[in-house]
């Protein structure tokens, strides 16, 4: 199965959806708004050069998108910044706790 990724800021509660290789960054070279007045809410389809869909923004994700959708995106904001230096420090105690065990 192919894995798309998805970033989540919280605080602006925007999701963007990114629809190319992970590995090679694409510029969008325009971008369709969509304002669905039945969807409350803000959807973005940027598209390349060639005319590809690259990506989906996503405003008010936190009421568009399933939860653990959410839960397992790359967060952009401070408190998943926060979170992610949390897991790295509480990572790198428990190796450094090892070493010193050895």
């Amino acid at each position: 199965m192919t894995e798309v990724k998805v970033t989540y800021d919280k605080t602006a509660d925007a999701a963007y959806v990114h629809l190319t290789e992970p590995q090679t960054p694409v510029k969008s070279a325009y971008m369709y708004p969509c304002d669905p007045v039945d969807a409350d809410g803000m959807i973005n389809l940027d598209f390349d050069k060639q005319g590809r869909l690259i990506g989906i923004e996503i405003l008010a994700a936190s009421t568009k998108l399933p939860t653990y959708l959410l839960q397992t995106a790359k967060r952009l904001d401070a408190e998943g910044t926060a979170e992610h230096h949390a897991r790295s420090e509480q990572a790198g105690a428990g190796s450094a706790s090892r070493r010193s065990e050895a």
